[in-house]
């Protein structure tokens, strides 16, 4: 019979905390404050719910237009890249800059801009994957530009100076009829002002589309370079990434100073024609700015946070004008 009663007594106990087992030995104490215990941490048991999931806030190349850095691969802003000079903050490559925005970046004072009344011709009624004119408009609704040489004139701290740059997104920088134009009008309002002549080059060679016009320009702005030179007026070339065909045969090697910058791919035939003439494999940094100096083709490699300060120091020294920076 006390088996009975005590069960239901047990069962009250684990309920209600409050009834209590009559006779309990001393043997049966631990076993009832175990019961207690589990009863309690059922009834103050944490009810599961729905985990709420915490997302991180977006950084700013999640949230701003961005570039990938071809080199590192790393996810730039381009808000951060015009602020670098279009410099990889993470591998310190240099990006291509547009030839208006590589202006801009280097003119304190843009006066005014040459040029834009050239227009380009099809006088061969070329055509191969697509005829010249469509190709042209191509070019010219992807960078916004009429062609691919800008020209500028303005000052450059204290020096009045003539400036023209070419733009790589534009047929690759091609030299055609235009540009030769452009870059002869430069040399001549540079003759004329007295004034030195800074060229950006950054191209693939001639324009294959005007067949022979294209070669022409190559003799026309060795030409007005070389009125320049009697003339005493200074001409520095830039060679950016990269530099090649008839472009490099005339006007890009013909400056009184060569500055490059870092890693920039120069040279007249490409690395893969040269290796396929010669049998040989050219590794690295054949045609690199570095190996050009090495060989002295080039006079400085500069990395571009130090060009301009550079340029305008040359130019100082060749125009006997004072310095400003060393003021």
């Amino acid at each position: 019979m006390s088996q009975l009663v005590d069960k239901p007594l047990i069962m009250a106990n684990n309920m209600t905390d409050t009834i209590t087992k009559p006779n309990a030995s001393n043997d049966n104490a631990p076993s009832l404050q175990n019961s207690n215990t589990a009863g309690q941490s059922w009834f103050n048991r944490e009810i599961p719910g729905i985990k709420q999931q915490l997302t991180a806030p977006l950084t700013a190349v999640e949230t701003e237009p961005s570039t990938e850095c071809s080199s590192c691969h790393s996810m730039i802003t381009n808000t951060a890249l015009i602020f670098n000079c279009y410099v990889c903050p993470h591998c310190d490559h240099h990006l291509p800059m547009s030839a208006r925005e590589r202006l801009n970046w280097l003119l304190d004072q843009v006066n005014g801009e040459l040029g834009q009344e050239f227009t380009a011709k099809d006088p061969l009624s070329f055509v191969d994957s697509k005829p010249y004119p469509a190709r042209m408009s191509e070019a010219q609704e992807k960078t916004g530009e009429s062609e691919a040489l800008i020209v500028m004139y303005g000052k450059l701290r204290n020096l009045d100076v003539v400036t023209c740059a070419f733009d790589f997104r534009f047929m690759g920088g091609s030299m055609g009829s235009v540009v030769g134009d452009r870059f002869v009008q430069a040399a001549e309002k540079a003759l004329e002002d007295k004034v030195p002549l800074i060229c950006f080059a950054a191209s693939g060679g001639a324009r294959m589309q005007e067949g022979l016009l294209s070669l022409m320009q190559m003799a026309r702005t060795a030409a007005a370079i070389e009125r320049l030179r009697i003339a005493g007026i200074p001409y520095i070339v830039v060679l950016t990434n990269p530099v090649y065909g008839g472009v490099t045969a005339s006007l890009a090697m013909l400056g009184d100073i060569h500055l490059a910058e870092p890693k920039a791919m120069i040279g007249f035939a490409g690395k893969r024609v040269i290796e396929q003439t010669v049998r040989e494999t050219l590794e690295e940094p054949f045609q690199r700015a570095e190996f050009l100096l090495e060989h002295g083709v080039v006079d400085e490699v500069v990395h571009r946070h130090q060009l301009i300060d550079t340029i305008y120091r040359l130019l100082a020294k060749l125009c006997h004008v004072p310095n400003l920076n060393a003021q």
